[in-house]
């Protein structure tokens, strides 16, 4: 049976209210854990999958939905995937955004005609979002010993000494440890990878924890999917060693950030003012001797 979810369109003032409440900006993970947990979603609406994954069909409409809010000036983005509300979408009222909305949509319609004409290629991913696809795709096709070893090379990038693969049997789960220094000050960090399509749940955290009772109170649980809503609860619940995650989203960003197979071209933009009262200037009409 087709489950019902919100078009990318009906997204929009969630989104954009989401980052207002916020403080005015957000990460991608902070939105979509904010939509959704103000939202009124099923399970069942949450672990959809878009088409194969590792996207859910929700995670990627709210990416259409920053991309349209990009598109009619509500929003804006920077280079560490933190989106921020501009001065437009401040004042922008719901009935703005979708009228806003309609006519970006008129403007892709009629693109999209050209690209078709002209056999030019085009994707169908929101902007600032194909890469992520793409990425998380190389991920999952990774075998479990090599995403863990790309983690265990991230948190050497991020800071980490020591760092090293487990991965054996009576581990209870944990597949490596690295030493955290701050100042003077370091401490073990366990850390647990899971290369998941879907959502991982609160019984996951819990079950990483409980492995780490005894060893340490430092836990990060690393993941191409995302976390639900109960996950998020369980990790930072009170009396329990606290448990840092990461989901899908927030790996992009940090792989880009550590330049670990995500190359960033940057591009150059000019903008091209004619300058009218030059051209007037040679309408005044010059005396000859």
């Amino acid at each position: 049976m087709e489950v019902d979810i919100p078009q990318h369109t009906e997204l929009m003032w969630s989104v954009l209210e989401s980052l207002k409440a916020l403080g005015g900006s957000g990460t991608i993970s902070e939105i979509n854990n904010f939509v959704i947990a103000h939202g009124e979603f099923t399970e069942t609406q949450l672990n959809i999958l878009h088409k194969s994954g590792p996207q859910t069909k929700l995670e990627y409409r709210l990416a259409w939905a920053r991309s349209y809010l990009k598109g009619i000036g509500a929003v804006n983005n920077s280079g560490r995937g933190v989106w921020s509300v501009t001065k437009q979408g401040e004042i922008l009222t719901p009935d703005e955004v979708k009228r806003l909305t309609k006519e970006r949509q008129k403007i892709y319609t009629q693109h999209r005609h050209q690209m078709i004409n002209s056999d030019a290629t085009e994707t169908d991913e929101p902007i600032d979002e194909a890469w992520k696809d793409h990425l998380l795709r190389a991920l999952l096709n990774l075998s479990p010993d090599g995403f863990e070893r790309l983690a265990q090379r991230l948190l050497r990038e991020a800071g980490f000494v020591n760092v090293n693969i487990l991965g054996r049997t009576g581990d209870g789960g944990i597949d490596g440890v690295g030493v955290y220094r701050v100042s003077l000050v370091s401490f073990p960090v366990f850390f647990q990878c899971k290369r998941y399509k879907g959502s991982v749940g609160a019984s996951i955290v819990r079950d990483f924890r409980g492995a780490m009772a005894g060893r340490g109170e430092k836990g990060l649980l690393i993941t191409t999917g995302h976390f639900t809503t109960e996950a998020i609860a369980e990790s930072s619940r009170d009396g329990a060693p606290p448990v840092e995650l990461i989901d899908g989203e927030r790996l992009c960003e940090l792989l880009r950030e550590y330049e670990l197979g995500v190359k960033v071209r940057q591009r150059t933009e000019y903008d091209i003012v004619v300058d009218d009262e030059f051209f007037h200037s040679f309408q005044v009409t010059i005396r000859r001797n």
